[in-house]
């Protein structure tokens, strides 16, 4: 059986891998998607703040200022085409002293050189007609009503859902450990000693993006993890903005912000703390505090009763602190696609055709594929339907009447989808569904997914995992314990 040459792999499947793969799936090629977890999403696109960014942070000499404006603008067809959640429900920076209101001018002037539309110096009281729970000691601000919030890891699955209905292909449980190079292209080789042959590679890995870079003998750099906590509030919190709310930024983040997620939570976060651990994702109490008490300046009724969660992010962050994404000068039809910290998310449909037009001008074949298509299904949600939807609905398929998570509404059939589309692990299942988002964090329903996980698939109660890997919920022994396929003791 001769072997397969991709024409090219895209290393690191989450939001920026998926959003190259689904580009190039537009063409007559063959693309190998390539991914060290167990499931797409798994690493720095799980754990961010879902903003689709103003335009206004950063002066437009920088590329990623470029990037997130034209990305920006391309999200309102991506959610017809993909039916991820997403609102411009606009951002707004909120100053507390004259001093800051110097720095808000600074941004508007950039959201101005980037031709962002809408941008709006604000004095206080149209601060506070744009939102009323704001600290009244506000003394103006900066408006952006093309800003908005998506929900990330929904974003990159139907990328993916996308990208694999076009033809790509995807490895996971792909960790790189080695590359070679010869005349027919690359030899891409994992850590279980899979391998993937193609002529053209992109390195989107994230925060192990100097590391793949080091493993195909290409550029030297090196990516800094920066840590950013979050906590969320329930969706009943008195705090819930209208907006997404920023303080005046500094030189090293964009500060604590305050985030009306798009399904209905608040989020408070993040901090950035630069570390050398690309694995530490831990929270602590002191930054709790510190996230309260900087959100609270901004929105004094943000209570701590309110948490139902907390969790961390790692982004990848370059000494440059702009995206580097350009054709290799010492790798032969290697493209680097690193640094892609915040604004990379509202960047990345830009991010995909910018290395579109890249891997073009180092000479591979572009010809677009006729039977491309941009559309994926709608999977119906009943947490959005109305009560008559609903009764449709069930008519047809009675396990959307089933609701195995109480908190977010989240029915059997949903489930069932997400295992259909190959999220068989627990996380991937919340990631797919929203299910053990909610208030009881899955102290309801995780017995029941996982029942349905071993209904549909088969797999034996000791072979689920929350996150692959080493994170099996039991393992057949405890002690002297034997536990059964079905989860019980023997």
């Amino acid at each position: 059986m001769s072997k397969i040459i991709f024409d090219i792999a895209i290393i690191g499947a989450g939001v920026v891998g998926a959003a190259i793969a689904r580009k190039l799936s537009s063409y007559n090629l063959e693309i190998a998607l390539i991914e060290k977890e167990c499931d797409v999403s798994f690493g720095v696109s799980k754990a961010n703040s879902g903003i689709i960014h103003g335009g206004f942070h950063h002066g437009s000499e920088y590329l990623k200022s470029k990037l997130e404006v034209q990305g920006n603008r391309m999200f309102d067809q991506l959610e017809q085409e993909l039916h991820f959640p997403f609102r411009r429900c606009g951002i707004i920076v909120a100053a507390f002293s004259i001093e800051e209101m110097k720095t808000v001018e600074q941004l508007y002037l950039n959201g101005i050189a980037n031709k962002v539309v809408g941008i709006e110096m604000c004095n206080r009281s149209r601060m506070l007609s744009l939102e009323p729970k704001l600290n009244t000691d506000v003394v103006g601000g900066l408006y952006a009503p093309a800003g908005g919030i998506i929900e990330p890891y929904r974003f990159v699955f139907s990328l993916v859902e996308s990208a694999l209905k076009n033809g790509v292909k995807l490895f996971t449980e792909f960790k790189v450990v080695s590359a070679e190079h010869n005349s027919e292209g690359y030899t891409v080789i994992s850590e279980n000693g899979n391998i993937v042959h193609s002529k053209w590679a992109v390195n989107a890995s994230g925060l192990f993006a100097d590391e793949i870079s080091n493993i195909f003998n290409a550029e030297k750099f090196k990516i800094t993890p920066r840590k950013g906590e979050e906590f969320l509030l329930d969706r009943n919190s008195a705090a819930r903005t209208e907006h997404v709310v920023f303080p005046v930024p500094d030189h090293v983040s964009k500060g604590i912000l305050i985030i009306p997620t798009v399904e209905g939570t608040t989020m408070l976060g993040p901090t950035a703390i630069p570390q050398d651990s690309k694995e530490d994702v831990s929270t602590t109490s002191v930054n709790l505090g510190m996230v309260f008490s900087s959100a609270r300046r901004m929105v004094p009724s943000i209570s701590q009763r309110d948490i139902i969660t907390s969790f961390t992010g790692l982004r990848p962050v370059l000494e440059s602190g702009d995206f580097y994404i350009d054709i290799s000068k010492k790798q032969k039809h290697f493209i680097q696609v690193a640094g892609i910290q915040s604004p990379g998310l509202t960047a990345v449909p830009a991010i995909a055709e910018y290395v579109k037009d890249l891997v073009k001008k180092d000479g591979l074949i572009l010809t677009e594929k006729s039977s491309y298509d941009p559309d994926i299904e709608k999977l119906p949600r009943m947490r959005t339907l109305n009560p008559e939807e609903a009764d449709v609905l069930i008519q047809d398929d009675p396990s959307f009447g089933e609701i195995v998570c109480r908190c977010e509404s989240v029915s059997e059939a949903e489930i069932v989808a997400a295992v259909k589309h190959g999220h068989t692990t627990l996380d991937g299942i919340k990631f797919y569904t929203r299910a053990q988002m909610g208030r009881c964090q899955g102290g309801f329903c995780t017995d029941r997914i996982i029942k349905i996980v071993q209904r549909e698939t088969g797999l034996r109660y000791e072979d689920i995992t929350k996150r692959g890997k080493d994170s099996w919920l039991i393992e057949d022994r405890i002690g002297d314990i034997k536990v059964n396929s079905y989860g019980s003791v023997e």
